[in-house]
């Protein structure tokens, strides 16, 4: 023989409250992409491609302790596509020299500056 339920379980249980859609505010502070400094691996090669005398993959390679791939990639991905500058090579007694040329003295364009939070 089989009893038979009366109430379902759902009816017998109080409804469960749920919090309001903006109850949870986040700070300003915490954020989580941090704001780029001066001092940060990105800057400081930057810094080195904007010397007039420009630098090489060797020196990028030894101030920011990364493979040779990964300048190479920083070059293409971030110095050319993302930041939009204008990154000029040439052989120079077998070494080849990276510099930031352009008439806006190697300054990041508009869709780059909208991007970074002033």
């Amino acid at each position: 023989m089989t009893k038979l339920k009366s109430e379902p379980k759902a009816a017998a249980r109080p409804a469960r409250r749920t919090a309001k859609a903006g109850s949870r505010k986040r700070s300003p502070a915490a954020s989580s992409k941090p704001k780029a400094g001066s001092n940060t691996k990105h800057a400081r090669i930057i810094a080195m491609l904007r010397t007039p005398a420009g630098t090489t993959i060797a020196a990028i390679m030894k101030v920011s302790d990364w493979q040779q791939h990964s300048v190479r990639g920083f070059l293409a991905g971030v110095v050319r596509k993302r930041l939009n500058l204008k990154l000029s090579s040439e052989k120079v007694d077998g070494n080849r020299i990276y510099k930031i040329k352009g008439s806006d003295g190697g300054k990041p364009s508009a869709r780059a500056a909208q991007r970074q939070p002033a």
